[in-house]
């Protein structure tokens, strides 16, 4: 864990995933935690809607703990996005119309309704 320092910036590999985070190897020695919160900005159901083992991520060092022997590790502190706007995740960018399918075609007699 000498190698490392809080405030880095660093490519890992995703080790495993629980409910509660994922797992990342830093190097053959370390590894350090995502914890679900800082995957990214916005609400994470299921981990592995953005996450799978064997990915290459990039994360951020937020903080060592020796004494523990533990690193806790941030995706979302290197995103660009504002906290205010949702992340979608590989799922619901692909379901992002099917709710509103129905109101979509629904609009245009309601419009023909109110005129009447």
């Amino acid at each position: 864990m000498s190698n490392f320092q809080a405030g880095d910036v660093v490519t890992g590999k995703v080790v495993g995933i629980q409910g509660y985070g994922a797992f990342v190897a830093l190097d053959d020695k370390t590894q350090g935690l995502v914890h679900i919160s800082e995957i990214t900005h916005g609400f994470v159901k299921d981990i592995h809607d953005f996450l799978e083992i064997g990915q290459e991520v990039q994360v951020k060092i937020l903080e060592i703990d020796s004494e523990r022997n533990k690193i806790s590790l941030s995706m979302r502190a290197l995103e660009k996005t504002k906290p205010a706007q949702k992340t979608t995740s590989k799922k619901e960018s692909q379901n992002a119309d099917e709710g509103f399918n129905t109101l979509r075609d629904k609009l245009e007699e309601w419009i023909k309704k109110a005129d009447r």
